[in-house]
């Protein structure tokens, strides 16, 4: 649908609305208008344990693990002070494997939301994720088809369709399901966002595969591959489509219709004098250059000269063919044994490699290896239906963070996002709903981490290694296939020479090499969200007090909603905001609590006065004892849109 100013949005029943817990532990909500208090609470987060070092290098003390529902974690990190100074802009990479919608049930969460409360519940979420993220951040959103294409409209309204950056295709199956009823999905997407243009991805590492293209047939002491000569944008680079005289042919080679030749003509015509003397010279080819370019001959950018010979063709034949010979050809290569077209030195990069958007199975893993690491981590009980690998993990970090960065996920699932973080020396958040799982499996996976026992998926590297001094341009992986298919071929053929099967098998050893790039150390906090403080009738709207908001759960929530950090050891004071002072009554605000109040108050300092019941006269009172400050009764003025009783 078309929005009035024009930008194209995603709508859906309910967007104006917002979602709290129908009930507690469980993907199940209910709509309630924004200014429900129980939308827009800031609860309190409840230490419950430390495990291991908090100190370190990589700042573990910022490593946290929540149990609670994940808007609830959100908003309180963003929002008390506590925790806010710690995470709020602070994230580089949020990775959210979140409910696939699919109508499935599992045994560990409910997987079956309708698609507009799905929407509404991830929209709050990201707009929750925003100010804790960094302003070079990323985030990863793991989807299969079931919602994909509505989260990239939500995606584009909440971050910018501007700040797409890609979709990933995981390969998430390593064998066809032939018990589908329509196609076998084999993959996954995630869809990837920036938060603004300062996001840039990692390069990976470069590895034996990646570089088995490159080889120097010419002798060039740097290995190449013939690479396209050419570039897009001939119409916007005029300047860069003219035509090379070929030195032995004397052919004219022009760029294909549409592009325009990579480098300043400068750089070619010194690369084109490496074969024979060249000059600059109109050849009055304005038309065929118009036509290359897309646009009519007058409108075609004059006086462009081509790179032709400065001496005759059969002069430059000789000098041409004895320098190719030579070897350690220019950048501009002759093809086909030096009379084919032109091509270009392509040689390795030294940026490492550019990120594709296919991830296959063998590259970053598959369910069944996924599953296997959480067996192997809790053997004999039952495990997630979709784990995700922790090379698919390493993976994304690998791209989207250094060392030290702060990783965030607010689905904690198995946990493999904080234990693959924790493991490659990034700082990690988490949350998970269900309290059971956190008690059952993340936690007990993390001090397994912590302790150095975990010894699946990243801990250990295992990496193919050549033997037997490898033939140029083969990888370990290709000669450990190249012996594989040999094994098959000898058993299905006779007559073969022994001696040769063996020579091959010799020249093509391999073996596979382990290395532990995890052995302990760290540590992490673990918290729970604390209990709502209010309670609304359904019926009439009303607001109430709940039975948890007494004594000092209230004075804390109270204090973070309203954004003051604590002040525990005071005795009339729960929190201080710069030179504001916060007390938090539990009862009635009277003419003795106010004379108390300002009576503690140092020079300069205002007070917030926030009481289950105000009398008038105290109200009356602060304001001739303490210009400024205020009194506010609770609920109703900690949620004025709201209707309250």
């Amino acid at each position: 649908m078309k929005s009035p100013k024009g930008r194209l949005e995603l709508t859906w029943m309910g967007k104006d609305l917002a979602l709290i817990p129908a009930e507690h532990g469980k993907y199940d909500y209910q709509w309630v208008d924004r200014s429900d208090p129980r939308a827009r609470e800031v609860k309190s987060l409840q230490v419950t344990d430390t495990v291991g070092e908090l100190e370190g290098p990589t700042g573990a003390g910022e490593n946290l693990l929540i149990a609670g529902e994940s808007a609830d974690a959100l908003r309180s990190l963003g929002t008390v002070p506590e925790w806010s100074q710690k995470y709020r802009g602070k994230v580089k990479l949020v990775y959210i494997d979140p409910p696939f919608n699919t109508d499935q049930a599992f045994e560990h969460y409910a997987d079956a939301l309708e698609h507009s409360v799905w929407l509404t519940m991830m929209r709050d979420r990201i707009r929750h994720l925003k100010p804790l993220m960094s302003g070079d951040a990323s985030i990863w959103v793991h989807l299969d088809d079931a919602e994909v294409h509505r989260m990239r409209g939500l995606l584009d309204e909440e971050f910018g369709a501007e700040n797409f950056v890609g979709e990933v295709v995981w390969q998430k199956a390593d064998s066809t399901r032939n018990d589908a009823k329509g196609l076998s999905i084999d993959q996954d997407f995630i869809l990837v966002y920036r938060r603004s243009a300062a996001w840039a991805p990692n390069r990976l590492p470069r590895t034996a595969k990646s570089d088995a293209r490159f080889s120097s047939p010419d002798g060039d002491a740097k290995p190449w591959f013939d690479g396209d000569p050419t570039a897009p944008g001939a119409k916007t680079h005029q300047g860069m489509v003219y035509a090379i005289q070929h030195p032995i042919t004397g052919e004219l080679h022009y760029p294909a219709r549409g592009r325009c030749w990579w480098t300043e003509q400068a750089t070619i015509l010194r690369e084109m004098n490496g074969y024979a003397p060249y000059e600059l010279r109109d050849i009055e080819d304005a038309s065929a250059r118009a036509t290359l370019c897309g646009v009519p001959a007058d409108a075609v950018r004059q006086g462009v000269q081509a790179v032709m010979l400065a001496i005759p063709l059969e002069e430059a034949q000789g000098i041409a063919r004895q320098r190719y010979e030579q070897g350690d050809w220019p950048m501009v290569i002759l093809r086909s044994g030096g009379t084919g077209g032109l091509g270009r030195k392509s040689y390795v990069p030294s940026t490492g490699l550019a990120v594709s958007t296919w991830w296959s199975n063998e590259m970053v893993g598959h369910n069944r290896e996924a599953k296997a690491e959480i067996k192997a981590l809790f053997p004999g009980q039952s495990a997630f239906d979709t784990p995700k690998p922790e090379r698919l993990l390493s993976r994304i970090i690998q791209v989207a963070t250094q060392p030290g960065d702060l990783v965030l996920d607010c689905f904690g699932g198995s946990g493999t996002t904080a234990a693959v973080a924790h493991k490659m020396g990034r700082r990690w958040v988490t949350v998970e709903l269900l309290q059971s799982t956190v008690e059952k499996f993340i936690q007990p996976r993390l001090n397994k981490v912590v302790r150095g026992e975990d010894t699946g998926g990243i801990t250990i590297q295992k990496e193919r290694v050549d033997v037997a001094g490898l033939p140029e341009g083969m990888t370990p992986e290709d000669a450990q296939l190249f012996t594989t298919l040999l094994g098959r071929v000898t058993k299905s053929m006779s007559g073969l020479d022994p001696q040769t099967v063996k020579a091959l098998r010799t020249a093509t050893r391999t073996r596979e090499e382990t290395t532990a790039q995890w052995t302990g150390g760290g540590g992490f906090t673990v918290a729970r969200m604390g209990p709502s403080m209010y309670e609304v009738d359904d019926e009439d709207g009303e607001v109430y007090l709940s039975e948890a908001a007494t004594n000092g759960a209230f004075s804390q929530a109270v204090a973070g909603q309203l954004r003051f950090s604590l002040t525990p050891d005071h005795p009339v004071f729960c929190g201080v905001k710069r030179r504001l002072r916060l007390a938090v009554v539990d009862g009635v605000a009277d003419e003795q609590v106010v004379r108390t109040v300002v009576e503690h108050l140092g020079d300069g300092e205002k007070a917030v006065v926030v009481a289950k019941g105000v009398l008038p006269e105290a109200e009356q009172l602060l304001s001739e004892l303490s210009p400024g400050s205020r009194l506010r009764k609770a609920p109703e003025d900690l949620f004025p849109k709201a209707t309250v009783k």
